[in-house]
Parts: structure tokens; sequence; C-alpha cells
């Protein structure tokens, strides 16, 4: 009997030509999906005829309701190690087995330094006038050297944000809620006394923070005031961490230089979002995790996690 796999928002296309699929292709068909779909009705009836889900990072919710309605699904692939969109006791219960993939932190490292050098040197706005016959230079960019770069969180990918920034021969300082002198003095950046303190002194802040029920909210109007005017805000982590409409108004109200968004309260963003007309904004589609080193290990991994399934020894189970 052959199987049916969906993978879920393929949106380049690359998701076969990212690994070799050949190893499960004589006993699973391979269908990919291009368009995110969002409706669960719309995904309950997309699904319903297929045993084995791929899905990309969090972008897809699989709540109890929706296990309830996939009765032949039997595994569900989630790229990478974590996802807190995937009901794990919804999915036992229905026994459907969870496996994750491997991820690297490189890609939203890199992604956060073309964000944040891309604001500081206004490309965007340089760019479009040269390839539109507009003004010969009418920015002048914001240096790095000498600045303070301020990170929320100094984990795996903080703190390779923090060794870029020190080699640009920048002021590092970090701050989170249960960050030490210890885990600073390591990186070889400050700590700072405060979240207070890091906002309001620093000319560039980094987002580098798991969302959860402490970090939801966590920059809201109050802590945005704190920022300098002249200061950028970069997010590469989750939308949530930073109130949507209180950005928004900074960015309208030009209480802040700018801000560089990967993360959005909704995705795909619906074309009339007022994210898509923000000023001071230089935003990308959650670029973070796209990379062809990356996709080629979520996909190269799903195909493992298929392998082992069929085997009956599922690897890297969530859960």
């Amino acid at each position: 009997m052959v199987l049916r796999c969906a993978v879920l928002d393929d949106f380049q296309d690359a998701a076969l030509a990212s690994a070799d699929w050949s190893p499960v292709e004589d006993r699973v068909e391979i269908v990919t999906f291009r368009e995110h779909i969002s409706d669960e009705d719309e995904l309950a009836s997309a699904l319903a005829d297929f045993d084995i889900v791929v899905t990309l990072r969090e972008r897809v919710p699989f709540p109890a309701a929706l296990f309830d309605r996939l009765p032949r699904l039997k595994l569900l692939v989630a790229s990478g190690m974590r996802n807190s969109v995937i009901d794990y006791a919804a999915a036992e219960r229905c026994g459907v087995t969870v496996c994750g993939t491997g991820s690297s932190s490189t890609p939203p490292v890199e992604l956060t330094w073309a964000l944040l050098l891309g604001l500081a040197r206004d490309l965007v706005t340089e760019n479009n006038a040269l390839r539109e016959g507009g003004p010969w230079q009418s920015t002048v960019g914001a240096d790095l050297q000498g600045r303070r770069l301020g990170l929320l969180g100094l984990g795996r990918i903080g703190s390779r944000v923090a060794q870029v920034g020190l080699a640009f021969g920048m002021r590092v300082s970090a701050w989170s809620r249960n960050l030490t002198k210890e885990r600073t003095d390591e990186v070889g950046v400050e700590l700072a006394s405060s979240k207070e303190e890091l906002l309001s002194d620093s000319d560039f802040v980094s987002v580098h923070l798991a969302l959860s029920d402490r970090t939801r909210g966590l920059l809201g109007a109050a802590e945005l005031a704190l920022l300098k005017p002249t200061a950028y805000l970069i997010n590469t982590s989750r939308a949530a961490i930073v109130d949507q409409d209180a950005l928004l108004a900074a960015l309208h109200e030009g209480r802040i230089a700018g801000a560089g968004v990967d993360v959005f309260d909704v995705e795909p963003l619906p074309a009339d979002h007022p994210m898509r007309t923000a000023p001071r904004l230089l935003a990308t589609p959650h670029l973070g995790y796209v990379s062809q080193a990356n996709y080629a290990t979520y996909y190269g991994d799903a195909v493992e996690d298929i392998q082992a399934y069929l085997a009956g020894e599922p690897v890297r189970r969530l859960g």
C-alpha cells in the first residue's frame, strides 16, 4: 500500500529539490502545497487523504480539533525540534506520531544582520532611487562602530549576533530575566542592569527570545517609548514579543528611526495589513530560517523521519 505525504507551505517549490526523497518514493507518494492554507475547514479537507504531513516551522497550527478531523493521519513531521502550535496530547490521543528535524541558528543570525545593515545604511531607499533615476545620495547612514547594540536574549542566536556586533566594533550589552554575568562574560558582552536600561541606552535593539507567557508583549508602548528617536529595533524572533500596534504607532509618529521585522502577527500577511505600508520599516516575509542549507536539513531529516517511522522505529520524536 502506498502512503500519501503532504508537504505544506512549499512556497518556493523547493522541498523536493532540497533533499533526496528516493528512499521513500517506493512506499510514499509526495504531494507539495505551494499555497498556505489558513482556514481549518479547508485544511482538514485538503489533508483528509494523507497519512503523513510535513509542516514548515510553526506556520500551520495543529490543534486537537484538526487532529480529530484527520483520522487517516499517522505521522506529522515538523521542521525544528520545538513547535508551540502542535497539540501533542491530542496527537497522542489520535495515534499520530510527531517528529522533528535538525535546524541551524546561522540563517536567522545572518538575516538579523541583513536587516540591521539595511536599516543603518538606508539600502532600500538608495537602491530604489538609483534604479528609478532618483537623487544621487539622499540619506546619511548610521555608523555601527562605537554604537551600542542591545540584545534581548543571549542564547544560541543572540550570542552569535553579539559576536558579529563586536567584530564591527560595537559596544554590546544583553538582558533577559534569567541572564547572568557569568553568561555575558563568557560571550564577551555587558550585562544590562534592566530591560529599561538596555532599551534607553541602545542605538540598535535586537530581539532573540523564545515566545512564552513571560515574553509575550514584552515590548509594549511604554517600553518602545524608552528607545532613542535615533534607535532601530530588529525582530527576527516572534511577532508577539513586540506589541504590533505600539510598533506601528512608533513608526508612523517617527518616535524611532526604524524597524527591521521578519515576523508578523498573521502570516502570510494579508494584502491590506498595515505592516505592508508602514513607514521606516524594512520587512521580510519570515525568511529567518529560509536558506539552502537549512532546507537541506529540514527535508533531509524529514525523509529520515519517514523512513524510521515506516521501519517502526521513529526518531526525533516531539511531545
